[in-house]
Order: C-alpha cells, then structure tokens, then sequence
C-alpha cells in the first residue's frame, strides 16, 4: 500500500490488528475509531499531552513525557488496566487510560482514570466517547471502582464527569501548586460493578 493511499474500507480493515473498541457514528469516511494503544501510539499520545502538562492544571505533571516514557505506561497500563486512542485514519485524536488508585495490593480493583483530546476533537461528543469506551473496557477487565481527580474549576471536566456517572466525594483545598496559583483538586467516583459480599474473595482484575 502506497503512502498516503485513501483510506478504504478495505485498507481500513487490514490496519486493524489491534483490538477495535468502538467506531464513532457519523464520523467524516467512517475511519474515526476507538481502539487499544500500543507503543506505536507513544510519540503521538505524547504530543498530544505535552499542552496540558504546559499550560494547563488539567494534570499536576510539570514536564511532558517523551516518547519513551510515554510507551513504558502505555505497556504497564495495558497489562493491568487499559489505554485506549481515539483515531481518525493515521491521526491520533485523543486518549483516554487508566493507572492503579494506590500501590498496595488491596487497592487493586481500584483505578484512577483519566481522558485527553487534541484541540480539533472538543466539543463534538468524542470525549464521552472515548471516555465511556474505557469505563466499559475497564468493567470488562473485572476493575470494581474507577475514580478521577479535576483540578479546579474546571467545569467541562466535572459536567463530563457526571454526565459518565461519576458522583464528587470530596475536595482537597490547595493540594497543588501549578501556573502560579494554589489549586484545589475535587475527587470523583464511579462504580464499575458490584464486588462480593464481605467475607469472600473477590475475583482477580484480568
């Protein structure tokens, strides 16, 4: 297939041997989908990213990840939770992951969940998309809770937020330094499914 060949439905097909989550209805030729990253994804996920960690407090991080970086947790959210891109043709559009609540064991049917787009996909629906492919992905697995944190205000982030299901549970107060201002950060939950009652032993996150 030649460089910059069309987008067929035919060529379409044959660049999907990574799992496809979800096409997008309505989407310009049809090519716009959700599916899981690999490291392949690194270098654009990373570019996509670099513009919040710099000039906005939607994450805490202060520099960007490169590539490398980026692929390493692209691979380690893989194997206990799930990354996913949102694309159309070649282009990535937005990504949306999951990364472990706390370090300790008993912490692991909970995840901390996070969605970001590239400019020319706000404000079309993708985000919910995108957001809510990841939830059913993460249900899937056998995660029982899925929480978020939304530097505030940010009110786009926490209407999507409860739009998705996700009910507020609290706010630290100037839990963060970022861009010269103090930042409270509001915390959010969502259940993915019911575990079991007390006394037996929930199943495994696959």
């Amino acid at each position: 297939m030649e460089a910059g060949a069309p987008w067929t439905p035919e060529r379409r097909a044959a660049a999907r041997p990574r799992s496809v989550v979800r096409e997008v209805p309505g989407s310009e030729g049809g090519d716009a989908l959700v599916r899981d990253a690999t490291v392949e994804d690194a270098a654009a996920c990373a570019a996509l990213y670099a513009p919040y960690v710099l000039a906005t407090a939607a994450t805490f991080e202060t520099e960007p990840p490169d590539a490398a970086e980026t692929a390493r947790r692209i691979t380690a959210s893989q194997r206990e939770h799930a990354w996913l891109v949102l694309v159309d043709g070649d282009e990535v559009l937005g990504e949306a992951h999951a990364t472990p609540f706390r370090p300790r064991p008993a912490y692991r049917w909970t995840c901390e969940t996070t969605v970001h787009l590239a400019p020319a996909a706000t404000g079309r629906g993708l985000g919910r998309l995108l957001y809510g492919a990841l939830l059913d992905r993460l249900a899937a697995r056998g995660l029982l809770t899925a929480t978020a944190v939304v530097a505030l205000p940010n009110p786009a982030s926490e209407a999507l937020h409860a739009a998705l299901g996700f009910a507020p549970v609290g706010t630290f107060a100037r839990a963060g330094w970022k861009l010269g201002v103090w930042r409270d950060v509001a915390w959010y939950q969502r259940p993915l499914g019911e575990g079991p009652r007390e006394g037996v032993h929930p199943v495994e996150p696959s």
